[in-house]
């Protein structure tokens, strides 16, 4: 079960979008061609993978889960492409709180 808010990365993008909730994933994928590669990043770092049907996209839990570093990392090369803020300054004690600092 997805634990929200949630990172919505896509293939070949440093960009990292904030999701809510489920809807504001269904909002989201609505304009998008889902890929293999995109994926959806809990706030316990749980992995899913986009499914594509008839019926849509879903959602399939991946048997990987990231870590605080990985996720911080991931974070660290979205503000990099912001140019905003100072890379060394980004930490964060928690996933939940990593994601947040998004939103």
């Amino acid at each position: 079960m997805v634990k929200w808010p949630c990172l919505l990365k896509l293939e070949g993008d440093p960009e990292l979008i904030v999701l809510a909730c489920e809807q504001a994933l269904f909002r989201e994928l609505d304009g998008l061609i889902c890929s293999y590669s995109d994926c959806l990043i809990d706030s316990f770092g749980q992995v899913y993978q986009f499914k594509t049907s008839q019926r849509g996209c879903t959602v399939e839990s991946l048997d990987l889960i990231l870590s605080l570093e990985r996720v911080t990392q991931l974070i660290q090369e979205h503000q990099f492409v912001q140019a905003e803020v100072c890379l060394t300054k980004i930490q964060f004690t928690s996933i939940i709180e990593a994601i947040q600092s998004l939103a």
